[in-house]
């Protein structure tokens, strides 16, 4: 499992499995957002199996399917509505991990600064250069 920190409450990773949740749970993250839709590929596992791993290790669990390709600004805003409302630190998941990143990325527009968003988006291996007009005009 790569755990991937945007900041210190917030970090995302490739797909994750079952067996990651014990883990995450002991890195002292308290909450887990599924960002990867069902059936993206035939290895991967359901969310519901994972939100019934997360919840049995006492973690709050969040559902937002986002298909690939098909992220928009209301997609962004309801992941920082997650963000406010869920228990920190949050770990965030998808394929590859890009798909939190952009929506953290998009739904801290107006609240960070445009370079320290792309720059927590970098560091964490990342790169939301496309999204910086749009963070710039917030």
């Amino acid at each position: 499992m790569e755990v991937r920190h945007l900041t210190e409450e917030v970090a995302v990773s490739p797909q994750i499995s079952v067996a990651d949740i014990e883990a995450i749970a002991a890195k002292g993250f308290r909450s887990v957002i599924c960002n990867r839709p069902d059936g993206e590929s035939l290895d991967q596992p359901d969310y519901a199996e994972i939100e019934a791993a997360a919840r049995k290790a006492g973690l709050e669990f969040r559902y937002q399917p986002i298909v690939g390709g098909q992220l928009g600004i209301e997609d962004a805003e309801e992941f920082g509505k997650s963000l406010d409302e869920l228990p920190r630190p949050i770990f965030a998941y998808c394929r590859s991990g890009t798909r939190c990143a952009t929506l953290w990325s998009l739904s801290q527009a107006g609240q960070l600064p445009a370079d320290d968003i792309l720059q927590s988006a970098r560091n964490a291996g990342y790169d939301m250069s496309a999204f910086a007009d749009y963070l710039r005009s917030r």
